[in-house]
């Protein structure tokens, strides 16, 4: 008898999810249906690009339906609601999917109405955004226009999608205005409410260091209570205060709205309680979640879901088979962080380790850099455009590199890490 696997969200999660099962699974033993509001698939790293001129919304998407591999079937609508208890999935257009594994992938949104002030000052373009495609190309005229005056980059609240984009925004932004001849008309101010540049020791101060060699301020702990867009400020809890010509925002982030209106599914942003070694949820254990859809502590990031995929799939198997599940997701993460001037680099890490220096995949053989500023880096980022289309959505394995951790080529004297 088939079984029915029903993944929400088209995106990278569910793309891979979808695509790993089917070359898994035959077509008799396992039907596959994806749903997702709407057709279009960005490849949402580009979306840095696109202020700065080097990308538009057109280069960077593709239509959903044809990211899938055949024999998965494709259902545009809008989710209303997943009944966890009947295992039903209730959709805009009245159908109804029943399934015996469901796999949340509907990723992470934008809620900047939680901010006071600040959906008012995105829709009357008092506040710009480059976490969505329309919000990056109207930024780019912004830029474009932009003589000078006091640029504030602000995260509101973690998580956030791809926790490096605002800081690698600001070394670009540096770059972009260096190249027009402007830079010492510009101030960069980088507004955050960590502690740092970033959450984690060693490469906070790294980061924080080329901040402040690109003479981008840094202000921490700042948590924003208000946004006034007609006044031009930032007001965070404890009343202080940064102004600025032209705020570019990272608004607090939530998972789906269909994930509230399911009694059980979600916590209280909306993000599915997941187990971090195995990805199933913990409210059903026919339910999982991948990617930015779980709550798991790492990074919300493309390479994040990719090896959660590798484990994810695994886990589908033995849950349908009635196996023990897989433990072994080490929360692995990697990503190149642009700098600016043709130059990147790279961080790896997992739940237990930081990003350190050294060298990647390997000591003695790895190419790439650890945390380490590197033109072979920034080449690596672009080159992941390819193979983001062409190897991690259609689910293929990296040659040489799993989903584990590598723990060669990393310098732990960096840090001294617990036993």
């Amino acid at each position: 008898m088939s079984q029915s696997i029903v993944i929400l969200g088209g995106g990278t999660g569910g793309t891979i999810m979808a695509n790993r099962l089917r070359r898994a699974y035959g077509r008799d033993d396992l039907s596959i249906t994806v749903v997702d509001r709407n057709d279009r698939h960005f490849y949402q790293p580009g979306f840095l690009f696109i202020p700065f001129g080097l990308s538009s919304a057109e280069e960077i998407q593709k239509p959903r339906a044809k990211q899938l591999n055949g024999g998965i079937d494709f259902h545009q609508t809008e989710i209303t609601r997943v009944d966890i208890d009947e295992k039903v999935v209730y959709l805009a257009d009245d159908t109804e999917l029943t399934y015996d594994v469901l796999v949340v992938a509907t990723g992470a949104r934008l809620v900047p109405e939680d901010t006071e002030g600040l959906a008012e000052a995105l829709d009357a373009g008092q506040a710009f955004t480059f976490y969505t495609p329309d919000g990056a190309t109207a930024l780019a005229e912004q830029l474009a226009a932009f003589e000078g005056g006091r640029i504030a980059i602000n995260i509101v609240d973690m998580p956030i999608k791809c926790p490096v984009a605002p800081l690698e925004f600001a070394f670009l932004a540096d770059w972009y205005f260096t190249d027009l001849g402007r830079r010492d008309d510009v101030e960069l101010i980088y507004v955050t409410p960590l502690d740092g540049a970033f959450t984690k020791p060693v490469a906070s101060a790294t980061l924080g260091g080329l901040l402040e060699e690109r003479n981008i301020e840094l202000v921490t702990e700042f948590n924003v209570g208000e946004v006034d867009g007609p006044g031009g400020r930032l007001v965070s809890y404890d009343e202080r205060e940064v102004p600025y010509d032209l705020l570019v925002t990272i608004p607090l982030h939530s998972g789906a709205e269909y994930v509230g209106e399911s009694p059980g599914l979600g916590d209280e942003l909306d993000f599915v309680p997941t187990d971090p070694s195995t990805l199933q949820s913990t409210v059903r254990p026919e339910i999982f979640a991948i990617g930015d859809a779980a709550n798991i502590p790492i990074s919300k990031a493309g390479s994040v879901t990719h090896f959660e995929g590798e484990v994810l799939t695994e886990n589908v198997r033995r849950f349908l088979d009635g196996e023990e599940l897989d433990s072994s997701y080490d929360g692995h993460a990697n990503c190149f962080i642009e700098t600016g001037f043709n130059k990147a680099l790279l961080i790896d890490f997992n739940y237990e380790t930081e990003p350190l220096p050294g060298r990647f995949p390997a000591a003695g053989v790895g190419p790439l850099p650890l945390l380490k500023e590197s033109r072979l880096n920034h080449l690596g980022k672009l080159m992941f455009q390819w193979f983001y289309w062409h190897a991690l959505l259609p689910g293929r394995p990296i040659p040489g590199i799993g989903a584990d951790m590598p723990k060669s080529g990393k310098d732990r004297s960096a840090v001294e890490e617990p036993a």
